[in-house]
C-alpha cells in the first residue's frame, strides 16, 4: 500500500519536472521573440520622451532670476533666525554653567 502512495507521488513530481521545463523552455522561446519589441520600446521612449519636453512650457529669464531672490533671500533670513537661535542657547548654556561652578 505504501508502495502505490510512492508511485503516486513520484508520478506527480515527474508530471510537475516535466510542466516546469516546459514552461521554461517556453519562457526562452518568448525571450528570443522580444528582442525586436525590446528595441523597439526603447525607440517608443524617447521619441515619447522628445514630445513630452515639447510640451514643458519654460519659465522665462526674468521669473527665474525674481524666484532665485526670493530663495536666497529667504535662505538669509532662516540662517539669522538659526543663528539667533543657537547664539541665544550657547549663552543661556554658558549661564548656567557658569553658576553651577560657583
Amino acid at each position: 500500500m505504501a508502495d502505490k502512495k510512492t508511485k503516486s507521488s513520484l508520478k506527480t513530481a515527474v508530471a510537475a519536472a516535466k510542466k516546469q521545463a516546459e514552461d521554461m523552455a517556453n519562457d526562452k522561446a518568448k525571450s528570443k521573440k522580444s528582442g525586436k519589441k525590446h528595441t523597439n520600446r526603447v525607440v517608443k521612449y524617447f521619441k515619447d520622451l522628445r514630445s513630452e519636453l515639447k510640451k514643458v512650457v519654460w519659465p522665462s529669464r526674468k521669473k527665474v532670476v525674481h524666484n532665485t531672490t526670493v530663495v536666497m533671500v529667504c535662505m538669509v533670513a532662516y540662517g539669522l533666525i538659526i543663528w539667533g537661535i543657537d547664539s541665544g542657547l550657547a549663552a543661556l548654556f554658558a549661564l548656567v554653567v557658569n553658576n553651577n561652578a560657583a
